[in-house]
């Protein structure tokens, strides 16, 4: 083990020897109920639960930089035994299994009671630097949340999260972190495409690594009955397990915080903390076309990190209605929703804390969702467009740059390297600059095969007749049959674009393209020179291009990537995903594999994952 050290002189640890300090089984209520039988845990917040061991478990790929946080270095992760252990079938040492309790409000709509269904808290690691980290297992077996399910996750949904979350960690999202991934010959049955078609899928785990995983909906256990859906929190009433919480969350990750001696003030600014971090994560989403998939109150983080990787799609060509969840038939998790969503998020978890906490001070907190993000937004999208100072009208030359690149069909990703890299200050020239850009814009086949409307152009019609007869905030008569509003209207702008391709030529359609780009380019060259002529420093062509690469990343885990690495893994084969975990882990240099950094035409990016 390198004589048991790491560079810096930090003692590693085996994984017989982990520093456990499993402090939320201690602070917070466990369930006295001890048989693992689904049911409503009442007045706990978590349930004493064992993992269900698999047979051959194999490791299909593990994040070095992330098991190091836990102070285990290579030697530790390539035993033979590794797998067993981080698949629960063997046992940690100072590892005490449990399921977390929580609701949520998923699309819209209040639960009741949801809690790890398919997930275990393992424990909480105190590594050499005193921070705590605690790690779960996801796909470990049946907890007493697992309703009708089996507890068990498969590998192409594992490998999944588990490279997107070490991806975002290294584009510098706040996230979760996945420390392994482990398949076993033990299989379930799946229907991937809903289609009445099962497959069997080899039962995987994944280990996930947190400060915590307390989420919006921890805190929804307390909710009364509720208008819309009759659901009720099982906990509800209980506010000493409430403040206890708030206690919890504010000594153990909010300690820097006044109020002291003030419960209600230290809550109200922590309640502010996760409001200015959730708003700050929206923008990292937006900023890296970024698109989570299942935005419920239940997986949303008390710390303002991305978690729960589901059908998440990074966009490819630009559309700012992007949905990549194909159960979102409404598009309410779309792109463009993302940061109301969140904010709606945040104020129901504000609705739980006024249980115990002035209702006035938190709304005051929830108005301030608007400028927190905007900031955020604007800073993250100077830097990647090299602008080193802000400008009143930054908002409406990113507001234009979107629409140019969504009337174009240009890629999310590739767009932003191709500013990176042309010239806009010696050797400018508008003509060049768009016509590069318009290579990366659809022809006008493409665009026919990337727009799939769900209707007819005739189907569509009838359905739009019914939607505008409709008073505001009636009730929808078409979501008796599965039809959401969202859906009718999307198609209808479908349809109207389809119409003007029907006539008009590749030539004509680059020409427009390349019109549409060089009015942008305009507005763009006419605010770097502003920028440069308010420049201080001795460098301003070689500061703004090094603020550009490192916020404009050459590779994202696209879908047709992961793909591949799982098709690869399926068949047994783990070389792929190894080696896009090493690329997703330098996300910021261009690979040797072209493949890599292409987009994929036809993915519209919606996805079922289970």
């Amino acid at each position: 083990m390198r004589n048991g050290r790491l560079a810096g002189g930090i003692a590693m640890k085996t994984l017989e020897s982990l520093t456990f300090d499993n402090a939320a089984l201690r602070d917070l209520p466990v369930d006295s109920v001890t048989e693992n039988t689904p049911r409503q845990v009442r007045g706990a917040c978590f349930s004493k639960v064992s993992p269900t061991p698999l047979a051959n478990p194999s490791t299909v790929v593990y994040s070095a930089s992330a098991m190091r946080l836990l102070d285990l270095d290579e030697e530790q992760l390539q035993r033979a035994d590794f797998p067993g252990y981080l698949c629960g079938s063997k046992s940690i040492p100072g590892a005490d299994y449990a399921a977390h309790c929580y609701c949520g409000h998923q699309f819209g709509y209040f639960s009741g009671q949801l809690g790890d269904g398919a997930t275990m808290y393992v424990g909480e690691v105190l590594n050499s630097n005193n921070q705590r980290w605690e790690i779960q297992f996801k796909g470990a077996g049946k907890t007493p949340f697992s309703r009708s399910a089996d507890g068990r996750k498969v590998l192409r949904s594992s490998l999944r999260e588990f490279l997107c979350s070490e991806a975002m960690f290294h584009l510098g999202v706040p996230t979760t972190r996945a420390g392994s991934c482990v398949v076993s010959s033990d299989t379930v049955v799946r229907d991937i495409l809903y289609d009445g078609n099962p497959i069997d899928e080899k039962c995987t785990v994944i280990l996930r690594i947190a400060p915590t995983f307390l989420r919006f909906g921890s805190f929804e256990i307390f909710k009364s009955i509720d208008r819309m859906t009759g659901r009720m929190g099982p906990s509800v009433g209980q506010t000493d397990i409430l403040r206890r919480m708030l206690r919890y969350v504010k000594h153990g990750f909010y300690s820097e915080l006044p109020g002291e001696g003030d419960e209600e003030e230290g809550a109200v600014e922590m309640f502010r903390q996760i409001m200015g971090r959730t708003a700050r994560l929206a923008a990292h989403w937006q900023i890296v076309g970024f698109c989570h998939g299942v935005l419920n109150t239940d997986n949303m983080s008390i710390l303002g990190l991305t978690i729960d990787y589901g059908p998440y799609g990074f966009m490819e060509t630009f559309d700012p209605g992007f949905i990549c969840n194909s159960s979102d038939k409404g598009g309410r998790y779309s792109y463009e929703s993302q940061p109301d969503i969140c904010k709606w998020n945040v104020k129901k978890l504000g609705e739980m804390f006024s249980l115990v906490v002035s209702e006035d001070a938190l709304n005051s907190v929830t108005e301030e969702w608007d400028q927190v993000y905007e900031s955020s937004y604007n800073e993250m999208m100077r830097k990647k467009l090299g602008l080193l100072a802000e400008s009143p009208e930054d908002g409406s030359l990113f507001a234009k740059l979107f629409e140019t690149m969504q009337a174009t069909h240009s890629d999310f990703t590739n767009t932003f390297l191709l500013l990176q890299s042309a010239t806009f200050l010696d050797g400018y020239d508008t003509d060049r600059i768009s016509q590069t850009l318009t290579e990366n814009c659809l022809s006008v086949a493409e665009v026919r095969r990337l727009l799939k409307p769900a209707f007819s152009k005739s189907q569509c019609l009838a359905l739009m007749r019914v939607i505008q007869g409709l008073p505001e905030g009636a009730f929808n008569p078409l979501s008796m049959y599965g039809i959401e509003v969202g859906t009718v209207l999307r198609d209808h702008e479908i349809h109207q674009n389809l119409e003007k391709l029907e006539t008009q030529t590749d030539e004509e359609r680059t020409q427009i393209c390349k019109a549409v780009w060089s009015d942008w380019i305009r507005l763009y060259k006419t605010r770097i020179d502003l920028d440069r002529d308010n420049y201080t420093g001795p460098d301003y062509s070689g500061e703004r291009l090094t603020v550009q690469k490192s916020s404009n990343p050459v590779v994202v885990p696209r879908n047709h990537i992961l793909q591949r690495a799982i098709d690869r893994a399926e068949l047994g084969d783990y070389s792929m995903a190894r080696r896009l975990l090493a690329v997703l882990e330098r996300p910021y240099e261009k690979p040797a594999e072209d493949w890599l950094c292409e987009r994929d035409i036809g993915d519209k990016g919606a996805c079922a994952v289970s």
